[in-house]
């Protein structure tokens, strides 16, 4: 995927999130809703950018650089 190439949820974004992490959070809202990961989206990346999140490995740089560029195109569903 280029970095031009327009980034959609459902394929790029939600397989980010494994069903653990999913469940991890389920409780404040769901990493496989667009509308929740959009309203969250500072603080999701926060965590993902400090290691924190999810709590048992971090992110590569390139998926955490998706989920900015979604973040930054306006996340579209």
């Amino acid at each position: 995927m280029s970095t031009t190439d327009p980034i959609s949820f459902a394929e790029h974004i939600k397989p980010l999130f494994r069903q653990k992490d999913r469940d991890a959070m389920l409780s404040s809202f769901d990493l496989w809703e667009s509308k929740d990961v959009a309203e969250h989206s500072a603080a999701i990346l926060a965590e993902i950018k400090a290691g924190s999140m999810p709590c048992d490995e971090t992110w590569p740089a390139p998926q955490i650089d998706l989920l900015q560029r979604w973040v930054d195109a306006g996340a579209p569903p």
